[in-house]
């Protein structure tokens, strides 16, 4: 669907689990929305590495693309969390170029995969909060054959692709206000698990894959209340946490997964203040399928005693008032596509 009319170099593409987004943006210091869409993506023709699936996906984008009114053949890829590995390093201070070559001896000692198998990038993210003689850095990796194979598919469409980048750093650039450099822990939680980050400023400082998402909320009110898939999504999207819905059975039914995933949050904020020395999380943001339910943020606050906010994909992007309602009410699901799109190159 298209906002404004104009021209921009290239597109972000977040090719999910479920569905496919696009968004393209245009113009300077303040980007403004052109065009986006989505589609969704039945079954796990995603997740498949059949040729006949990857095909499918395949004609499913470049009919997105289509439909969008996207024109450019630049785009910008995102990759998935769970396809990722990211950890944070303490190192010697060094000039630049030592840095590089350090890196590269070491890195095959923090990565799970053979070094030959596999891309890595970093970012200095500043003085260690350990040692004020060393520096951290952002490591990170993924596997070769997952960049092929997913840059065989979009060339197969014609695409050129001007970037791979994590989702990690996507959401980040996409829901953190570019002025507020306070810790922000960004929760996106999805389809099949939820991405967990938390950001100083725009910088991802720990990233985590935790391998739930609403779907185990769905599966768990199914068989606790017995009742098929569709009548369990249909309940927890409509009836949430509120204790006083239903006589609280979907409450009972979904709460001990929700506690389970909120755990894992419990422990990576500790894991986050330990390491900076106390430093405290601002607020949550909370995006992704999920951030709908109702009083989850609600329980969320009162669990950590945070603010939470909806994330608004929108947030560092300007876009006409008459499309405001329209945008808005999708913003949820736009996190990782407008934060690709909002790239400066």
């Amino acid at each position: 669907m298209s906002v404004l009319s104009g021209q921009n170099s290239f597109f972000g593409l977040d090719l999910g689990v479920t569905g496919v987004r696009v968004v393209e943006l245009k113009g300077g210091a303040t980007k403004s929305v052109l065009h986006y869409g989505y589609t969704a993506i039945e079954g796990t023709a995603a997740l498949s590495d059949a040729k006949i699936d990857r095909t499918k996906v395949a004609s499913i984008i470049s009919q997105l693309i289509k439909s969008s009114g996207i024109d450019t053949k630049n785009v910008a890829v995102n990759l998935a969390s769970n396809r990722v590995f990211t950890t944070v390093i303490d190192l010697d201070k060094m000039p630049a170029e030592e840095l590089a070559k350090t890196i590269r001896y070491q890195a095959d000692s923090y990565i799970p995969t053979p070094l030959a198998e596999s891309k890595i990038d970093w970012a200095v993210l500043g003085d260690s909060p350990k040692d004020l003689k060393k520096i951290e850095v952002l490591l990170s990796s993924v596997a070769n054959s997952y960049i092929e194979e997913r840059l065989e598919m979009l060339e197969s469409i014609g695409l050129n692709v001007v970037a791979f980048e994590p989702d990690s750093m996507a959401l980040a650039r996409s829901l953190v206000p570019a002025d507020n450099n306070l810790p922000q822990l960004l929760l996106d939680i999805g389809s099949p698990a939820t991405d967990l980050v938390i950001s100083i400023g725009q910088v991802p400082h720990l990233t985590r894959s935790i391998p739930t998402g609403y779907q185990s909320f769905i599966q768990a009110a199914s068989q606790q209340l017995g009742i098929d898939q569709v009548q369990a999504r249909q309940f927890v999207f409509k009836f949430g946490l509120g204790k006083d819905k239903l006589e609280g059975r979907v409450y009972q039914a979904i709460i001990p997964t929700v506690e389970s995933l909120v755990g894992e949050v419990e422990k990576s904020i500790k894991f986050f203040e330990s390491r900076y020395n106390n430093t405290k999380i601002d607020r949550i943001i909370v995006t992704g399928g999920a951030s709908s339910l109702p009083e989850f943020p609600l329980y969320l606050a009162n669990k950590f005693g945070l603010s939470v906010e909806i994330g608004n994909a929108w947030r560092n992007v300007s876009f006409p008032p008459a499309r405001q309602n329209e945008l808005l009410s999708i913003s949820n699901h736009f996190a990782v596509a407008c934060g690709l799109a909002e790239r400066d190159a």
